[in-house]
């Protein structure tokens, strides 16, 4: 199986590569920009992409999934909890102070929900909601040669969580999503943090003051 992660667009969102070697085939997590980065790799590296997927629909994780749809194909995937979001590129945009210009909406194909699952390279990537950040953010769990592969989008940073003081966050439902789902897996759980480095399940249990309740929201 190949993964390969890097940050793309000015907010240096982490996306993602699952790819699958003898398919051909590749899952695209959070193409939040440089839409032209991201279809080159796939190119490289000889995949055809069967899914597009968002941890949720902030812009600068959603913002280059039209363009990679174009190029490469691929069913785009979204919570519904984020459908507000998805519908408001521009409101986003202009939010932010127009740091990333208004993109094109990608068509999506489906509403993922919990439990929801993806092939690939013979491996399961489960979809778990996990909201707080946004209403609609989900967390990728796959199970792979041996591996506890966590994608959290901007639930869990690396001795951080995501913000809940934007549109549709709230801080007790993030917190509960964390102690509740995602504390729930393996210590040495490998975690993609949404932008910054990544960490483990048990780094954090430890020390992350969000979760150990050296510092409380509410």
């Amino acid at each position: 199986m190949i993964l390969e992660t890097f940050p793309v667009g000015p907010l240096q969102c982490n996306c993602s590569i699952l790819g699958d070697e003898e398919q051909g085939t590749a899952v695209v997590i959070d193409p939040g920009g440089d839409a032209e980065l991201i279809t080159l790799r796939l190119g490289e590296l000889g995949l055809k992409v069967t899914h597009i997927v968002h941890t949720h629909a902030h812009l600068d994780h959603i913002g280059a999934s039209a363009p990679v749809k174009h190029a490469c194909g691929g069913e785009a995937w979204l919570h519904k909890g984020d459908e507000w979001l998805w519908e408001n590129l521009d409101t986003q945009s202009r939010m932010i102070g127009g740091m990333m210009p208004t993109p094109e909406q990608v068509v999506l194909d489906k509403w993922m929900d919990e439990g929801d699952q993806i092939a690939v390279a013979g491996h399961k990537l489960q979809i778990v909601h996990t909201p707080g950040h946004t209403p609609g953010s989900c967390t990728f769990v796959m199970e792979a040669d041996g591996r506890q592969l966590v994608f959290a989008g901007d639930t869990l940073f690396n001795g951080s969580i995501g913000r809940t003081d934007l549109w549709g966050g709230d801080s007790r439902t993030i917190i509960e999503s964390l102690r509740g789902k995602l504390m729930a897996l393996d210590d040495d759980a490998e975690v993609v943090c949404g932008h910054g480095p990544g960490t483990t399940i048990g780094f954090e249990r430890r020390n992350n003051p969000f979760i150990t309740g050296a510092i409380n929201l509410f």
